[in-house]
């Protein structure tokens, strides 16, 4: 079976904080120097809560099973799908349903949220 494919993405899959306490998303996007930056902050029951900082693109990729929903605090965020782009500014959010082919785009640097599946593969199935 072939390696699976390196990405240039900082991804990071451990739980920041536990149930009961404080998220702080100022300090940690403060403290971000990646340029593509994923920080998953908390579990809530079968999904999680993520923390994007982006600048740049992402891979096409989809995901089989679980939906996708993002959720701009900071900057402008662009999902390209097949046949268009989804452009959204701060306090606006999208979901990307199953299967949907898509890429990510920040043509500046952009804070983002993102609620999913807690067993989803950020770079896609």
């Amino acid at each position: 079976m072939p390696d699976a494919p390196s990405y240039p993405y900082a991804t990071h899959l451990n739980e920041y904080y536990a149930p009961l306490e404080k998220i702080d998303v100022p300090a940690l996007v403060a403290a971000c120097t990646d340029r593509w930056y994923n920080q998953t902050l908390c579990r809530v029951n079968d999904s999680v809560v993520r923390l994007g900082v982006m600048q740049g693109e992402y891979h096409w990729h989809k995901h089989d099973d679980l939906d996708e929903f993002f959720f701009v605090l900071e900057g402008h965020f662009l999902i390209d799908l097949k046949d268009q782009t989804v452009d959204l500014a701060p306090q606006q959010g999208f979901v990307v349903p199953k299967g949907v082919v898509h890429r990510t785009r920040a043509p500046e640097r952009a804070v983002i949220l993102m609620v999913e599946g807690a067993g989803i593969v950020p770079t896609g199935d």
